[in-house]
């Protein structure tokens, strides 16, 4: 009941998230052009990477299923993938279950945060990547990738994983959909703006689909745990009827036999 109550307010961050995440992709997909690129950090594609960083979302509480260790599992799979490559990881986890899981198999861990709670901000979200941002322009990194778990419904949650830095340009769908935009100052600045908002807002918006997912899937779990008990209650109470309706036949057929011998 608790977890329904707090997936209803979830999913109303995630909704409102979702529109603003799609004007600001087809912003930078109209403003971004090859000319442009060369000119933002952000967009530097390295010829090889060298060194990635990996931002794991996690729960802090535990009692949803398999949803961390299906977040987990999906992060190791990227570690491997770039660690594969001949990349260094350096690993960022949020959430207690991660942390305590990597400590567990003596991973070294970059950076950690168990202090975001299940109403994820866009602060939480700037405090979390602002770093990794600095660290990328900087070429202490060459790539952040981000696994996290994308809400469909309460009951998938299935984890996702994405390169977010460097930011690759946004296709457009609709071609044919030509806008006309007046430039203030000019499209350089613009895109100089939008492109860190751009990588904010995925993580922010990979933090509500989190917190939605891991609300889903604790409510799931919570009813297949009642489901599961409330079958066996059904069952023990079926059992313990036939016994007790066995020794209670039994009890009569030793009467019935003992007055009969009498007689």
């Amino acid at each position: 009941m608790v977890a329904t109550s707090k997936l209803k307010r979830a999913q109303d961050r995630v909704v409102g998230a979702r529109p603003y995440a799609k004007v600001l992709r087809e912003m930078i997909a109209d403003l971004y052009s090859p000319e442009l690129a060369d000119r933002f950090p952000l967009l530097r594609q390295p010829a090889k990477a060298s060194r990635a960083a990996v931002l794991l979302l996690t729960s802090n509480r535990g009692l949803a299923g398999a949803f961390n260790a299906n977040l987990i599992r999906e992060a190791r799979g990227v570690i491997e993938r770039v660690e594969k490559n001949g990349a260094a990881i350096d690993l960022h986890v949020v959430g207690r279950k991660g942390l305590g899981y990597f400590r567990y198999v003596n991973r070294p861990v970059a950076a950690s945060r168990t202090d975001i709670t299940d109403r994820p901000t866009a602060d939480d979200a700037k405090s979390l990547v602002d770093d990794l941002m600095q660290q990328f322009i900087d070429k202490k990194i060459d790539a952040l990738y981000l696994v996290s778990a994308k809400y469909n419904s309460p009951l998938s949650t299935p984890p996702v994983s994405e390169q977010v830095l460097p930011v690759a340009a946004p296709e457009r769908k609709d071609r044919k959909q030509v806008r006309d935009y007046i430039l203030a100052p000019n499209a350089e600045e613009i895109l100089g703006m939008l492109l860190p908002a751009y990588v904010r807002n995925t993580v922010y918006r990979a933090l509500v689909e989190t917190a939605a997912s891991e609300q889903g899937a604790r409510r799931t779990a919570m009813k297949n745990a009642t489901d599961n008990a409330t079958d066996l209650l059904t069952t023990y109470k079926r059992n313990y009827n036939r016994a007790r309706q066995a020794q209670i036949t039994q009890e009569i057929a030793e009467i019935v036999g003992g007055a009969a011998a009498l007689e």
